[in-house]
């Protein structure tokens, strides 16, 4: 079930309804009623894996309690990793086996021989790279003795499957998460209409900025040879706003939903175009995973605690495993090796934790300095997202040659005008610019349409809601499939 589907727009009204007014009071009511919404929500695309996800939390649920009253330490160790093996095995056959199989038979046949072993046709069930990060922060928490084990299954059935972040996070912790399903929840009308703004400005993240910026990035990308050098460049940078526009706005409908709810969750997103170094910029995208690989990966590896040499490694461990936690392609690995490549200078020079402020803090606009480092960081993001974007290597290399070739000075107007008819870029142009005000104006809060504290009429906010609202209809063309559903 798609966030931006006439289906959501119907179950939502309907489990919120359920929840307020027939189980309201009632805390377990209201968290099986979420944990039935949530199968229903996930089992909309395939029922079939619901058996998975309900596997993956008996086992990790019955671990749990095993682990909160086993004190031997090699016991403890061996129930820790046997829920590692499972979700990581599960997770490994169903998104990577078939890429292993293919590079293990080129390997083979690399040195003269050849091998027949057939590929099997698997269906990467959506969303599992999310709730399998999700339990595994249960288990291990309650291993390292920071979180005691829940005895209640629908608790942690409802935990593991919350649909509002179910398929594309954010990646909760069950020190966060968990322990809401057991307060007393009542609504909120301040808190539900904050929701209600953040799913709005989710929506158009997705519906005007992202699935427009794709209906471009897609054709410059697929017919990068017909192409000038400037029009790929605008290709990498149309895609650095679908994907963000993309992932950032399902947060945002995400976390806005679950307020409507009284949960919170995590800020995933952080505003983070406006980076001014790319240490910055990871602790500002993808937060919930890029903590997840630090808390759980990064100080357990050792961290920044050990000499250069180590720093170093743990720093491409890091980088490499989060490009391939996000798909079975060596174009992911890449992409994470040249971030780390990025980061590395800046921590080595001990100058990753220079720009932890809001830029341009208090002011309207930013310096010239600030400008030329938000440019910079920008550009070279987008080169590694055309990495991420690109279907093998060999396709990434073309495209960067073809970009930076003599024609990169010539303007891509024409380009632009041939890919799609109408005054569909003229629009996009206009959304991307008011998108992109909005967000720096609101780039000191945790979503952009969040406005107390303005002095501003209200009259103001609403005419704004609406030009929102009337943008997804206009622009409301081609229904893209999120990104990260693919991961």
């Amino acid at each position: 079930m798609f966030f931006n589907s006439i289906d959501f727009a119907i179950f939502l009204p309907i489990v919120f309804i359920l929840y307020w007014f027939v189980t309201n009071n009632n805390l377990r009511a209201q968290n099986l009623l979420i944990l039935i919404a949530s199968y229903i929500f996930y089992g909309w695309w395939d029922w079939r894996f619901l058996s998975l996800i309900l596997f993956s939390s008996i086992i990790d649920y019955s671990i749990g309690m095993k682990l909160g009253s086993e004190e031997k330490p090699k016991i403890r160790k061996y129930l820790l990793w046997s829920s590692i093996f499972v979700n990581l095995g599960f997770l490994g056959f169903f998104k990577y086996y078939n890429f292993f199989l293919d590079n293990f038979i080129k390997a083979y046949s690399f040195f003269g021989s050849e091998i027949q072993i057939s590929s099997l046709n698997i269906i990467l069930p959506v969303g599992i790279s999310f709730y399998t990060f999700q339990t595994l922060s249960y288990t291990i928490d309650i291993y390292k003795r920071k979180l005691e084990p829940t005895k209640d299954f629908i608790v942690f059935s409802a935990f593991v499957s919350f649909f509002p972040q179910l398929v594309a996070g954010p990646i909760e912790r069950a020190t966060n998460l968990l322990p809401q399903f057991y307060k007393k929840r009542k609504f909120n009308y301040t808190q539900a209409v904050d929701g209600m703004h953040q799913i709005l400005w989710g929506l158009f993240k997705k519906i005007v900025i992202a699935d427009n910026c794709a209906l471009f990035a897609n054709d410059i990308f697929n017919n990068y040879n017909d192409y000038s050098g400037s029009t790929l460049l605008i290709g990498g940078i149309f895609f650095a706003f679908q994907i963000y526009g993309d992932f950032s706005g399902y947060s945002d409908i995400a976390i806005g939903t679950s307020r409507l709810f009284g949960f919170n969750l995590m800020q995933n997103f952080n505003f983070p175009y406006f980076s001014r170094d790319m240490a910055e910029f990871w602790r500002r995208w993808h937060i919930s995973l890029s903590t997840w690989f630090r808390d759980y990966l990064y100080i357990p590896l050792g961290g920044s605690r050990g000499g250069t040499s180590m720093k170093i490694r743990n720093t491409f461990i890091i980088f490499i495993v989060s490009g391939f936690w996000h798909g079975a392609n060596w174009t992911y690995v890449f992409w994470g090796l040249l971030n780390a490549i990025y980061f590395l200078p800046l921590m080595l020079l001990n100058k990753n934790r220079n720009n932890t402020n809001t830029v341009a803090e208090g002011k309207l606009l930013p310096n010239f300095r600030e400008i030329s480092q938000i440019t910079f960081t920008f550009f070279i993001t987008v080169l590694a997202w055309i990495f991420f974007r690109s279907e093998n290597i060999t396709h990434a290399f073309l495209y960067l040659k073809k970009m930076f070739s003599a024609s990169l000075i010539h303007s891509p107007y024409k380009d632009l005008w041939t890919i799609n008819t109408g005054n569909k870029i003229i629009y996009l142009t206009v959304f991307l610019t008011l998108f992109i005000i909005t967000e720096w104006l609101q780039r000191n809060k945790n979503h952009a349409l969040e406005f107390k504290n303005r002095n501003i009429p209200k009259i103001f906010y609403w005419v704004f809601y609406y030009v929102l609202i009337i943008a997804c209809f206009i622009m409301n063309g081609v229904q893209q499939d999120f990104i990260y559903f693919q991961f």
